[in-house]
């Protein structure tokens, strides 16, 4: 026992002198693989943040009930394709006290989405809008917007902004969580994108939370074919596994992140041995096992994913920072403390996987020849 705790203590000190005696080598191996290790935290991040910020807005409005298009999908719901009838009908359904269609329409690439709603309808449902700054519409061109994407686009009210290619007067600066990021009234915007009577999603206010079932079922039978859901039910699958796409999306991210960790590492490595030949040949001279040599190259690998491990979340703090910064609506990032095992573990098996072949190299020297290497 004596021996093999000798033997640990001897190989964590030709690990710790190995790294000590090499700072940049180390400092840029740790920097590489603290790469993907970001870019998955990141991008596993914005999938989250940009789903429950999006689940927030939505539960913002007040609604019990969403109402959708045969088309719509559970993250794709822009464009107008529902009659404006459908809203004055449901309206009429039993236990409904009140519906309001909305008009969603992608800007910015389709980062971003303006939402064309009834004010009026809205307020009573949700409440109303908190202003910073401004007033509520009083003309065609007005716009609203909220704080974030007032902040991302520095604009004040009273100035203007440019969307869907045209300019739009700023009348409001609201606080966020309700609906959207951009609001302009709904016959603007329908006439805008020549969709005149037609609505995205219509939203429906139950008279007691005790009979959501009851009108949602009813609904179900009545309107087949119709994606309706509850507002708890709408709420509960906006998450990444329900979203084929985005877990695609992020295997393909872990599996780049397994390629360059395991090329970094591996580089890095097979130039220590290179660098180390005399000093693996003077351990082997002097009695030290294949096992010996391979688990001190495999513990600098271990050191060297642990510490891209840890940088590359702390990378992610600042990346979060940096896009809260320059674009709070469009991405916000959330901080999923439950990956960062997952995203450390692909960077550790990256790693050791990188090691092996330098590893294997370095054991099979022959001594004499290592200790005459130059």
């Amino acid at each position: 026992m004596a021996a093999k705790n000798n033997g640990d203590s001897l190989i964590l000190k030709l690990v710790w002198e190995n790294i000590r005696f090499r700072p940049v080598r180390t400092l840029l191996s740790i920097l590489l693989i603290a790469v993907p290790v970001t870019l998955i935290l990141m991008l596993i991040g914005l999938s989250r943040g940009v789903l429950e910020d999006s689940g927030r807005r939505t539960q913002g409005i007040g609604a019990d009930i969403v109402f959708r298009a045969p088309s719509s999908s559970l993250i794709s719901f822009n464009g107008a394709s529902l009659s404006s009838k459908l809203v004055d009908l449901l309206g009429q359904e039993p236990h409904v006290t009140l519906a309001t269609g909305v008009v969603n329409q992608p800007v910015a690439g389709g980062i971003d989405t303006i939402t064309g709603l009834d004010i009026q309808a809205f307020n009573r449902m949700s409440g109303g809008f908190v202003f910073v700054e401004g007033h509520s519409f009083e003309k065609a061109d007005d716009i609203l917007i909220d704080a974030y994407y007032a902040s991302q686009v520095h604009a004040k009210a009273g100035g203007s902004i440019n969307v869907l290619n045209r300019p739009w007067h700023v009348a409001g600066i609201v606080e966020p969580g309700k609906l959207s990021h951009l609001f302009v009234q709904l016959p603007v915007l329908q006439e805008l994108i020549g969709a005149t009577g037609k609505v995205s999603q219509i939203y429906l206010k139950l008279d007691s939370p005790d009979n959501l079932k009851t009108v949602t079922d009813a609904l179900k039978a009545k309107f087949d074919g119709y994606p309706i859901y509850s507002m708890r039910e709408l709420l509960s699958l906006l998450s990444v596994d329900n979203i084929p796409v985005l877990k695609t999306f992020i295997n393909v991210i872990i599996g780049i992140g397994v390629v360059i960790g395991f090329s970094v590492v591996s580089l890095s490595m097979y130039m220590a041995v290179l660098q180390r030949t005399r000093e693996i040949g003077i351990l082997k001279s002097l009695g030290a096992s294949k096992g010996f040599i391979m688990a001190i190259i495999l513990a600098e690998a271990f050191a060297m994913g642990l510490g891209g491990t840890i940088l590359g979340i702390a990378f992610s703090f600042a990346t979060r920072s940096i896009m809260h910064v320059f674009v709070p609506a469009s991405l916000p990032q959330a901080i999923v403390v439950s990956w960062w095992p997952i995203a450390g573990s692909v960077a550790m098996g990256a790693a050791l996987l990188g090691a092996l072949y330098p590893g294997m190299l370095a054991v099979r020297q022959d001594p004499i020849e290592a200790l005459a290497y130059e």
